[in-house]
Order: structure tokens, then C-alpha cells, then sequence
């Protein structure tokens, strides 16, 4: 059987039109994937470093583990739509060097890893940076901000 040339060509350049136009698809976990609410945590650290990204914002710090090395842990939380609607300001709200406490949720593969719920800042101000555990819902205000 004969394949028509110009059928053969047609469905190449198709295919491969349909190929270089599909957009890259990013994955939005559910809170249980990643996290588990059975391993509440609340760390201390100083911030090396902030993403404001979509869907997710992380936090970066340093923590010293109870023998005194240096842990790098992450933390993720709301876009950084939300972060803004919170009260967090790109420029103001922290600073690298930063000492904050996150409270939230371990993630399940016990790496230093974890859903950041509520942030302290250095001036005692308390953000939420992330929803609740389980349903990925939650109100997205402080309380008394």
C-alpha cells in the first residue's frame, strides 16, 4: 500500500504544529499529596530568599537543627496575589537576613519541606502565607490585621 506524498507531508507538519503550540501544563497538588496535617510544625529560621510565584510562594531559611548544622527548609504558600491581599508587600513586609517563624504542615516525605500556614515577623506582626490543611481552603486575612 502507498502512502500519498503530500497526505504523508500534511500530517507531518499537523502533527508537529500540534506539538510545538501545546503549552507546558503545571500540576496543582491537593493539600494530602505533598502534606500531611498529622505533622505540624513551627520553625524558626532567617530568610535566604523569597519567590513571589504562581501558583505557589515560597520561603527559604536557614534553620539550625538541635545539633547546630544549618537545615535549608522551604516553605510554601498562597500566589503572590493573594500574599498581597494578606497584608505582604513585595519591598516591605521581610527582608534576606530576616529571623521569621512559619508554623504549618511537614511534608509527607519528612524532607525540609512544608506548607507554610502563618508567618511571624521579626516586629511580632503574625501573615498568613498559605491556606489550611486539608482542603487547600481557609480565609485569606490575618486575625487583627
Amino acid at each position: 500500500m502507498r502512502t500519498c506524498p503530500v497526505l504523508a507531508v500534511a500530517s507531518s507538519l499537523a502533527l508537529l504544529s500540534a506539538l510545538s503550540c501545546a503549552a507546558p501544563v503545571w500540576a496543582h497538588h491537593s493539600f494530602g499529596a505533598t502534606f500531611d496535617a498529622n505533622k505540624p510544625v513551627t520553625i524558626t529560621g532567617v530568610l535566604t530568599k523569597v519567590q513571589w510565584t504562581n501558583p505557589h510562594s515560597h520561603l527559604y531559611l536557614d534553620v539550625k537543627d538541635k545539633d547546630g548544622a544549618v537545615v535549608a527548609w522551604v516553605f510554601e504558600g498562597y500566589p503572590s496575589v493573594v500574599l498581597y491581599r494578606t497584608g505582604w508587600s513585595r519591598d516591605e513586609t521581610v527582608t534576606i537576613g530576616d529571623t521569621l517563624t512559619v508554623v504549618g504542615w511537614r511534608a509527607r516525605d519528612d524532607s525540609p519541606f512544608a506548607l507554610g500556614r502563618e508567618v511571624t515577623l521579626p516586629s511580632g506582626k503574625h501573615l498568613f502565607f498559605g491556606p489550611l490543611a486539608g482542603t487547600g481552603e481557609g480565609a485569606a486575612v490575618a486575625p487583627g490585621n
